[in-house]
């Protein structure tokens, strides 16, 4: 090489849900990696679940990123995330069973804002007082994520970092271990918590995650700069995010693209392809507004269909997803936020067999049309979904490599989803094991 010269930098793509989250991304992540030397995990916390099939092997992951299950591929926890401690160790474990390398691959930001025990005694004792008063439950999965991150805005968290200095970390956690039994004795009913046994676990895990942390952002610029091809994996859904989702029923990170930058340390310039994965339904858990929301519990009905074919239940909570039609408006806000490259579609072949299949193509709210999802979360409840019909196939779809292959029918949903929402159909999943794989325009070739 010339002196002065630098390699090829590598290239980068972003993986975003689209919709309420469980849109399938650990399995096109998987996929992708196959182009990938580096796995970026950069929000959420172990209330997200990405299940991967490979081989017929069903695994489940929560925080480690989905580069985990190709040999080779480093994996990175970014600043952005939460973390619990115990849980991380537990999921490390649990994947090293299966005869995965783990530990030499896995990069820690010592920026993580840390989950303990009384982050998870306040969002399980807050989800019942508002429950019991009559609010209404915002639908967390009770894992201490929200409590968590506000500890990170209020300046006060402990964080992957502070696991290196003992008394540093026993005297903030005693702090924060007073102020909030003081909600959680005066205000919430509950039982006041001891400070000494979180310590007693924390400096324990303490031992086995030093190795793991790392200054993550400046490594992915190394690795950027090595010609290394980065994949950046978000949590959740986008109508989740904690500024632009249906708010306050939303989770407590963004999970827009945009902030594949801030929750990992990199530029936004070195983000260079947004992949939009999308189901071809709708599916939400939780509460909150759902506008295309079919009955899921008449046997029968297109609802339960969605529900029962396409096997939808959170990988982390196990509740039942609630399941409706496509709403290509409510994509439509997506598309803009996250400034979409191309989308991959999920879960085709769970429309096979239904005679006719209906688009959301906007909403009557009052006097008004919408052609774009609306930004308050009343107002979107009140939202009349307005449809258009389209013929169904007979024909199955599941497990097709190529888009010749897919019935007619099939291809024209696609063409007129991309006509409403604006945005190429770059890839299409046709099942859950990775080579069930429709690629129309490869993210990291594009």
């Amino acid at each position: 090489m010339q002196a002065g010269v630098r390699p090829r930098a590598g290239r980068n793509v972003v993986v975003v849900g689209t919709q309420w989250g469980d849109e399938g991304k650990g399995k096109i992540v998987d996929w992708l990696t196959d182009h990938a030397q580096g796995v970026v995990r950069f929000q959420g916390g172990h209330n997200a679940g990405h299940t991967l099939v490979i081989a017929g092997r069903k695994t489940a992951l929560q925080l480690i990123p989905s580069g985990v299950m190709r040999e080779g591929v480093a994996c990175y926890i970014g600043n952005g995330v939460v973390v619990d401690p115990e849980h991380l160790l537990r999921e490390i474990e649990r994947i090293e069973q299966l005869g995965i390398d783990v530990r030499s691959r896995l990069h820690l930001s010592e920026s993580c804002p840390l989950i303990l025990p009384f982050h998870v005694e306040l969002d399980r004792a807050r989800e019942a007082r508002r429950e019991s008063h009559g609010g209404g439950k915002i639908g967390t999965t009770g894992k201490g994520i929200g409590p968590a991150y506000e500890d990170k805005v209020a300046r006060r968290a402990l964080r992957v970092q502070d696991l290196k200095h003992p008394a540093r970390f026993e005297s903030k956690l005693r702090e924060l271990v007073t102020l909030h039994n003081a909600e959680l004795t005066g205000v919430l009913g509950a039982q006041a918590l001891d400070w000494k046994p979180m310590l007693d676990s924390a400096l324990a895990s303490a031992e086995h995650l030093k190795p793991l942390m790392a200054d993550v952002g400046y490594r992915l610029f190394n690795a950027h700069l090595g010609g290394q091809n980065l994949l950046f994996e978000g949590a959740q859904g986008t109508l989740l995010d904690i500024d632009h989702g249906t708010y306050p029923f939303v989770t407590s990170s963004n999970c827009v693209a945009g902030n594949a930058a801030a929750g990992s340390g990199v530029g936004p310039g070195l983000l260079h392809y947004i992949l939009g994965i999308t189901k071809a339904y709708t599916t939400r858990v939780g509460s909150g507004p759902f506008p295309t929301e079919l009955d899921i519990d008449t046997a029968g009905g297109v609802g339960h269909h969605l529900s029962t074919v396409g096997q939808e239940r959170g990988t982390v909570t196990g509740r039942a997803r609630r399941c409706g039609w496509l709403d290509a408006a409510a994509l439509k806000r997506s598309i803009i936020i996250n400034g979409v490259s191309g989308l991959c579609i999920t879960k085709l072949d769970v429309l096979d067999g239904l005679p006719e299949i209906l688009i959301a193509t906007g909403y009557r709210l009052g006097n008004r049309v919408l052609d774009v999802l609306p930004l308050d979360a009343d107002e979107i409840a009140e939202c009349v979904p307005i449809y258009e019909s389209m013929p169904g196939w007979s024909e199955t779809t599941a497990g097709l490599t190529n888009w010749e292959q897919l019935p007619l029918n099939a291809r024209r949903y696609l063409e007129r989803m991309q006509t409403l929402i604006g945005a190429p159909i770059d890839m299409v999943s046709t099942g859950p094991d990775r080579v069930h794989t429709i690629l129309l325009r490869h993210p990291f070739r594009a």
